[in-house]
């Protein structure tokens, strides 16, 4: 029996004690007999009817919500049910029927928006993605990668990794640097390779990052900045060399030749030599600065380091807020020629105003924390500070900074120069981790 049959039954079952007894009064009388058919009719015509309002009152909603069940089933959200009320249960729940439909019509308008996101970055975004199934077949192809292999994503797609070339990515370590030829190109790639499931399959994503022109690129910037600093600094001592040249030349030359000729010529040959001695010590700092040695770590206490650097200079007096005691892993002459820079920069910014330079250290989430702070008058360009042989003293080599950082660096720690918040001067923040 069905539910409506059941609900039909009930309803008739519920009127019919009424219905029954109503009838054995009727016929019982002395009613004339037109009278009690037309009131036997009458009565079980409403009994009937009833009893069929009853049912479909309590089949009709349950027929909305079902249909309403099977739009969000076929993912139709636009369609809603009407009747909800909070004072009674069958209004509760077409209230939460139509609530179930609004919250998955907006989830699916968020899931397409971020899927056509999606789609549109992978598609803009100039590195080949792909997406492999367990059997290394070609799922996915983006546009970078169509261009990558030379090929539309319709002729890919469905094709084994063996046939696109791209097998060999799909195994080893990740993420790692290949060189190789990839469709119809020679260089050196990124290979990035993670997994993930759809449909209840685990996939696997290749991501090929083409790094050859990114490092061409970067090659071309470094030998531009190369050959500016150097024909700066070669033109700065050849051309005082080469007009010196010449007025020599034409001395020599000179008949008769003045009574100072012997001492003109010995100041031209000593400036020739001085300018020829700066751009070898030039070129042997430059020499110096890209062949920076691997550190050689060890333990070393920070106290003993600070102490040294500030006992080597004689200037001025160093004070030393001291920290807690540390034992840092690194190479204690690389970080002494670092700390003997920075404390060197320090006392020459106080020079003119006689202000102090402040070491102290602490410990910063895990990391050591040493400041070198001074009194001066702070720099107003911190931009080019750490740039090789940029300097704003009239003597300087602009190699000091440049090599501090670079050693900070070569110990997994950093090198910030900044003006100080609130106070003239500036702080030099060195970090190196403790482990």
């Amino acid at each position: 029996m069905t539910h409506e049959q059941r609900a039909m039954l009930m309803a008739l079952l519920a009127g019919l004690p009424a219905v029954l007894t109503a009838l054995i009064f009727l016929w019982i009388g002395e009613a004339p007999a037109k009278l009690q058919w037309t009131l036997t009719v009458l009565i079980l015509a409403c009994w009937l009817g009833v009893s069929a309002a009853l049912r479909e009152y309590v089949v009709r909603p349950l027929q909305t919500l079902s249909n309403l069940l099977g739009a969000l089933r076929e993912g139709d959200y636009s369609i809603r049910a009407r009747g909800g009320r909070t004072d009674e249960a069958l209004g509760l729940a077409v209230l939460e029927a139509n609530t179930l439909a609004r919250t998955l019509r907006e989830q699916r308008l968020g899931a397409l928006e971020a899927a056509a996101l999606l789609e549109k970055v992978m598609e803009e975004i100039d590195v080949a993605v792909f997406a492999f199934d367990e059997a290394h077949t070609l799922r996915l192809v983006n546009r970078a990668g169509e261009r990558l292999l030379a090929e539309p994503a319709a002729r890919l797609l469905g094709r084994p990794a063996a046939e696109t070339g791209l097998a060999p990515l799909l195994d080893g370590p990740s993420p790692r640097l290949v060189d190789a030829a990839l469709g119809v190109r020679q260089g050196r790639w990124e290979v990035r390779r993670s997994t993930f499931r759809q449909g209840g399959f685990r996939h696997t994503l290749l991501v090929v990052s083409d790094l050859s022109r990114t490092l061409r690129e970067e090659e071309r910037q470094a030998w531009r900045r190369l050959v500016r600093v150097l024909r700066h600094e070669i033109n700065n001592s050849l051309a005082p060399i080469k007009s010196l040249a010449g007025s020599l030349g034409d001395l020599l030359t000179r008949r008769p030749r003045p009574a100072d000729w012997a001492e003109d010529l010995v100041a031209g040959l000593d400036v020739i030599g001085d300018r020829a001695e700066a751009l070898s010590r030039f070129m042997g700092s430059y020499a110096r600065l890209t062949q920076l040695p691997e550190p050689r770590l060890q333990p070393v206490a920070i106290a003993e380091l600070v102490r040294r650097a500030a006992e080597l200079e004689t200037r001025r007096i160093i004070r030393v807020e001291a920290g807690p005691l540390l034992t840092v892993s690194v190479d204690p002459d690389q970080i002494a020629q670092l700390l003997i820079n920075i404390v060197r920069n320090a006392v020459d910014a106080v020079e003119e105003t006689g202000g102090g330079v402040t070491v102290t250290w602490g410990v910063e989430e895990g990391t050591l924390d040493l400041r070198v702070v001074d009194e001066g008058p702070g720099v107003s360009e911190t931009t080019n500070l750490f740039v090789p042989f940029y300097t704003t003293k009239p003597d300087g080599s602009g190699i000091g900074l440049a090599l501090s950082r670079q050693i900070a660096e070569a110990h997994g720690g950093t090198l910030i120069l900044q003006n100080r918040s609130g106070a003239p001067g500036c702080e030099v923040v060195l970090t190196l981790p403790l482990t």
